[in-house]
């Protein structure tokens, strides 16, 4: 016996969409990512190459590149916690921390491409503040997102949302900047004062035992860096010292240069506050992540020149040099101490502070 069936009449209810929060039908590629991408991501970071529509991204690189230096590319995952802080936010760390690292290798930073894993239950309109967030940080730097994608977990399987960057810039020709470039003789100069990041994120956990008024020095130091070098173009090294501190980075110099580095620790900056929350936690402000800092390497002749530019600039006013590049102790960071002593400064054994970038 056949049965006919008539659909004449029939239809499929449309899924009932919640409008304030990140569902798993968000991550399907279906419609309700395509209207995901349009009224969140499309509003803050549209430009003709994301709007074309494509898996990739067609750019053209500027008119020097054609024939004349090379590309420099850096990627970066962002799995803070909170997402928001004091001083900033996941998406200004985004696109700051991924801008720094193509400025560390003197390169222009150009473009980013940015991939989103959203937890389920993930509010909208805190998605769309920290996109318009990493919309702002891109336009003071003009830096262009020009791709991305983006995945739902379930409820538990995240922390609200991580974001992973890829950036890419260009380095013009007859820069050589990189980790195994310092020299005997050359000058360590740190760009203003550390350890205020890892601190402001722990007060923002609700971790400290008092109150502080201490903010991130989250900031993109593109701009700081190309003042740095216009003044000192023989920089040898530039390095951020995010995970691990200054004491991390200037170690991993050290040994990628075969050079010993000597500190002067009355010469590193810390802001007062920054140093008694250290001081009360126990912490070792040389260990303490930054995001807002570079230290430089470069040749004695240029370290005024230097200083002075940095010290122009908003984000260099605390700029000074913290020691210098010997061949004393190969391989080793050594730092002259406030009682006049001499202590071993060694790299970071652990994990000081999980989650703070």
């Amino acid at each position: 016996m056949t049965q006919t069936i008539n659909f004449e009449n029939s239809y499929c209810p449309l899924p009932l969409v919640p409008k304030d929060q990140i569902v798993l039908g968000h991550g399907s590629g279906g419609r309700m990512t395509y209207n995901l991408i349009k009224d969140v991501f499309l509003q803050a970071f549209g430009n003709p190459i994301l709007e074309a529509g494509n898996d990739f991204a067609s750019v053209p690189l500027p008119q020097a590149a054609k024939s004349k230096g090379r590309l420099t590319i850096s990627t970066d995952a962002h799995v803070i916690t909170p997402i928001q802080f004091p001083g900033g936010d996941i998406g200004r760390l985004a696109v700051s921390g991924t801008v720094n690292d193509i400025s560390m290798s003197g390169g222009i930073p150009l473009y980013l491409t940015v991939s989103f894993i959203l937890e389920e239950g993930l509010s909208i309109n805190l998605l769309k503040e920290i996109a318009f967030s990493m919309k702002r940080t891109a336009e003071e730097v003009e830096v262009q997102i020009i791709a991305g994608d983006t995945k739902v977990v379930e409820k538990g399987k995240a922390d609200q949302i991580f974001i992973t960057t890829c950036g890419i810039g260009w380095i013009p020709p007859g820069r050589e900047i990189s980790g195994d470039q310092a020299q005997e003789g050359d000058v360590v100069i740190l760009s203003g004062e550390i350890a205020a990041h890892g601190i402001a994120v722990l007060a923002a956990r609700g971790e400290l035992k008092f109150q502080t008024t201490i903010v991130s020095d989250l900031a993109p130091l593109n701009q700081l860096v190309a003042v740095l070098l216009q003044a000192a173009p023989h920089t040898h090294v530039l390095r951020d010292p995010t995970r691990g501190g200054l004491a991390t980075v200037l170690n991993e110099i050290a040994q990628q240069s075969r050079v010993g580095i000597k500190l002067d620790e009355e010469e590193i900056p810390i802001k007062k506050e920054v140093k008694s929350a250290c001081e009360i936690l126990g912490f070792d402000p040389l260990y303490v992540a930054n995001e807002g800092k570079f230290v430089a390497i470069l040749p004695k002749s240029e370290r005024d020149a230097a200083l002075k530019a940095l010290s122009s600039h908003p984000l260099g006013k605390s700029a000074r040099q913290i020691g210098i590049v010997d061949q004393e102790n190969p391989s080793r960071v050594t730092m002259k101490t406030l009682i006049g002593g001499t202590r071993i400064v060694d790299m970071l054994g652990g994990e000081m502070l999980p989650r703070i970038c």
